[in-house]
């Protein structure tokens, strides 16, 4: 090494030359720091520059931004086309409605394939009508099964039905022998039968139904096809609970009173001063 050998060459100079001595002495105290310096890196160091980047090690980091740029770009252009198209719809949908000497292509339409009704039958009646009664109904009927969450398996409906629900008077129902008049024809007595309650008259136009709750599985049974008598089961349900109410009101009491003064009314104007109307017990 360099500095042993200079030390072996101070050493080779004669004691008595002071230069030569100096000489040896620095030199060996450069020798003596040069051993005594840390091997550790100083972390007041400047950072070690990268060479700089070569044209093949830029090619890899801007291939994969191409791909992104264009396809913000077809989105771009697909998201304008579509803005146009819709607004092109609507601009023709509005013009097509509301100008008057436009016609409407896509227009909608009903088309009636109903046949003719078809009379079968004629019955002649003797009815009057007494009283009529108007009822609300409200049916909430529901279908489920035992041990299954309503969530997988429920038809429930809510249906507010309107009626009406008449009481008559079959006069047809009159034998002989139900009129007893007087000689002197003041005094007359007529038996008649009791009043009957008709089937309740469901009105369309005022029943509706409020709402629906179905289960996953209705819901997809209902896309392959829906039950065409599910809403004649509401009907039906609806009818009954009228026509039991019905029976309870007090309009067959309303019916006799007022077929009492109908025919009272009448025989009093035909100069029977004594009228008796009797009804037969149901």
């Amino acid at each position: 090494m360099a500095v042993r050998r200079d030390s072996d060459d101070a050493r080779d100079q004669p004691s008595g030359s002071k230069p030569d001595s100096e000489v040896a002495r620095v030199r060996a105290e450069i020798v003596r720091r040069i051993q005594h310096i840390p091997t550790t890196p100083s972390t007041n160091l400047p950072a070690v520059r990268r060479p700089p980047v070569t044209q093949q090690e830029e090619i890899p980091a801007i291939q994969p931004r191409l791909p992104r740029k264009r396809s913000m770009l077809s989105a771009f252009f697909v998201l304008l086309l579509v803005l146009t198209v819709v607004t092109a719809g609507v601009i023709g949908y509005g013009v097509l409605t509301h100008w008057p000497h436009a016609k409407n292509p896509v227009a909608e339409q009903t088309i009636d394939r109903s046949q003719p009704p078809l009379l079968k039958s004629i019955q002649d009646l003797s009815r009057y009508v007494a009283a009529e009664g108007s009822f609300q109904q409200v049916i909430d009927l529901q279908h489920d099964r035992k041990y299954v969450p309503n969530f997988l398996v429920n038809d429930r409906t809510l249906f507010v039905a309107a009626a009406t629900v008449e009481v008559y008077i079959d006069f047809g129902m009159v034998g002989e022998g139900a009129i007893k008049a007087s000689a002197d024809r003041k005094t007359v007595e007529i038996d008649l039968p009791a009043p009957t309650m008709a089937k309740p008259n469901i009105d369309h136009a005022k029943s509706y139904v409020v709402a629906e709750q179905k289960g996953a599985l209705n819901r997809l049974s209902d896309v392959f096809g829906s039950d065409p008598n599910k809403e004649q089961e509401v009907y039906v349900k609806a009818e009954q609970e009228i026509g039991a109410a019905a029976i309870t009101s007090g309009l067959a009491d309303h019916a006799q009173v007022n077929t009492r003064n109908m025919l009272a009314g009448m025989l009093h104007s035909l100069g029977y001063a004594n009228v008796t109307i009797n009804f037969a017990t149901s």
